[in-house]
């Protein structure tokens, strides 16, 4: 009885194990947003716009130790040409302050409610040579809010943070005229070689920074990577990457002393576009920078590495309006 018992069961269990498994079929999923053909690089709303930037710029010993950060804070006020009845966007510094290393954070008072109005010039460079169209007066002898000298590399990146600014937000998020740009990406995981690829630009600054002193760009490519959600805005995501670049620069400190430096660098981050207005919302970037500098007195030469970082966010008014 026992054994016919234990037949009747393995039968059972080999009829079970054979016997199809009935499963749900996995539900298919509606993807038509993302292989829609997307039309970036259109005509931005004519709202006023509020933008938020901080910039790291983080120092490494050659073994590999952090030797000290600075941190640059630009508020920025976009007013759109129309709106303004400018030739093009009108930009207001709200406020700039810096962060040296360990000393408390400062603010900078020529900066403050300092206004440019933007036109990217057809070569890049305007008639002065100024790279963006970026006037330079402003950034000469600059003075801390405790009047205290800036330094004077300190005080180029103050200057390059209204060119970082307008390259992210406005070369690469905004359409090229007659050249490759953001409005030829077309669809999710589509790449170009963006017109500024292999690009040289001038990056003098005054008496500070001699002429002959350029950083050219390596092949700079745009990808629309997806789409996302920044404060509640759909955003197309468009990746960017700037390939091998290099820079050369001729420092004067002093009358009659020269201070050259020569390196590399590699920069890449994201763009959050706003479908709807086609404003950047948010931007992103990450640089490395490895240099040498020969001085005219030992120890003759200085290599250094270096990281930058930026973030840049489009706020509401109520949140620009809190931080001055």
């Amino acid at each position: 009885m026992k054994r016919e018992t234990m037949l009747t069961l393995l039968s059972s269990l080999m009829l079970f194990n054979a016997a199809p498994v009935l499963m749900a079929e996995p539900a298919v999923q509606n993807d038509a947003m993302l292989r829609q053909t997307f039309k970036l690089g259109g005509e931005r709303s004519q709202q006023t716009q509020y933008f938020l930037m901080e910039s790291k710029l983080i120092n490494y010993a050659l073994d590999g130790k952090r030797t000290g950060m600075d941190v640059f804070r630009l508020r920025l006020k976009c007013v759109p040409a129309k709106l303004a009845g400018t030739k093009g966007d009108e930009y207001t510094c709200a406020k700039f302050t810096v962060q040296l290393g360990v000393q408390p954070e400062v603010e900078i008072p020529a900066m403050k409610n300092w206004t440019h109005v933007f036109k990217i010039p057809p070569t890049g460079v305007d008639e002065k040579g100024q790279t963006l169209g970026i006037d330079h007066a402003p950034f000469e002898n600059l003075m801390d809010a405790n009047g205290n000298a800036i330094p004077q590399d300190k005080a180029y990146h103050v200057y390059n943070a209204f060119i970082d600014f307008h390259a992210f937000c406005d070369i690469f998020a905004d359409r090229v005229e007659d050249g490759r740009g953001i409005q030829d990406l077309k669809s999710i995981g589509q790449k170009i070689v963006h017109e500024a690829a292999f690009s040289e630009a001038p990056v003098s600054l005054g008496s500070n920074v001699a002429e002959g002193s350029t950083f050219k760009n390596g092949e700079i490519t745009l990808e629309l990577k997806g789409l996302s959600r920044v404060a509640g805005a759909t955003c197309a995501l468009v990746g960017y990457d700037s390939g091998e670049s290099s820079f050369k620069m001729t420092i004067k400190p002093i009358p009659n002393m020269e201070v050259k430096t020569v390196g590399s660098s590699h920069y890449k981050g994201d763009i959050y576009i706003d479908l709807a207005t086609n404003w950047v919302k948010k931007a992103t970037m990450d640089e490395v920078v490895v240099a040498e500098t020969t001085l005219p007195m030992p120890p003759n030469k200085i290599n250094s590495v270096i990281e930058r970082n930026i973030f840049i966010r489009n706020v509401a008014t109520e949140e620009f309006a809190a931080g001055k």
